[in-house]
């Protein structure tokens, strides 16, 4: 596997920090799973973290701060609702950092393309799912109202932004503009962590994003 394409620096930092939401956390686990220079770099971040917190002074805290926290967790019960499947039909394809996960309904959104949600526990305004596309899929031409970040897993897509295979991260903004197109060769599976929305671009795109539901 060459992995050519990666996060950026700043969601790499934010996933050493644990200040990513949860769908962009799994997003970077499941890249770093596969990637061994971003697992190198991850290390060396986490060395510098924790270097840092040894230097740092020392805060006292409350005598009941850990009662406080405990509390907090007690009163949040995590909520799994929803009709769920406890494995896609493509486990064999997940790395194991998906395989724990719990999944909703598999549904078609287009021709050729069909997403899966992954139900996450927390409340983050961010969202996971897997998406699969047939050889030769087109996608809408669009931007995004939030972040899109996406690790192929199985097959290929291409865009303005270059070719995209196994073990590659596509990070995708309000600044950026793509259509992807899904390689010949075999479907293609990727896993998605998406705030927002998609945003269509032309008449057609800007006719049909309200009926697109990521």
């Amino acid at each position: 596997m060459t992995i050519k394409h990666h996060p950026p620096e700043h969601l790499l930092a934010g996933f050493v920090s644990g200040r990513l939401e949860e769908a962009d956390r799994l997003a970077l686990a499941v890249h770093v799973a596969q990637c061994p220079s971003c697992r190198r770099l991850v290390g060396a971040l986490e060395r510098l973290g924790g270097l840092a917190i040894e230097q740092a002074a020392p805060v006292s805290m409350r005598a009941d701060a850990l009662s406080v926290v405990l509390a907090q967790v007690d009163a949040k019960p995590i909520s799994m609702s929803g009709t769920t499947e406890s494995m896609p039909p493509a486990a064999s394809d997940l790395p194991d950092v998906l395989r724990h996960c719990r999944f909703g309904k598999k549904r078609r959104m287009a021709p050729g393309v069909s997403m899966q949600p992954i139900i996450l526990p927390g409340s983050d305004r961010s969202r996971a799912f897997l998406l699969w596309s047939a050889p030769g899929a087109r996608m809408l031409d669009h931007t995004h109202s939030g972040t899109e970040l996406t690790c192929v897993l199985k097959g290929s897509f291409a865009h303005e932004g270059g070719h995209y295979g196994p073990g590659d991260f596509d990070y995708g903004d309000d600044d950026v503009n793509h259509q992807p197109i899904v390689g010949t060769e075999e479907p293609c599976l990727c896993f998605v962590a998406m705030s927002g929305s998609l945003k269509g671009n032309g008449f057609i795109g800007r006719l049909i994003s309200p009926f697109i539901r990521l």
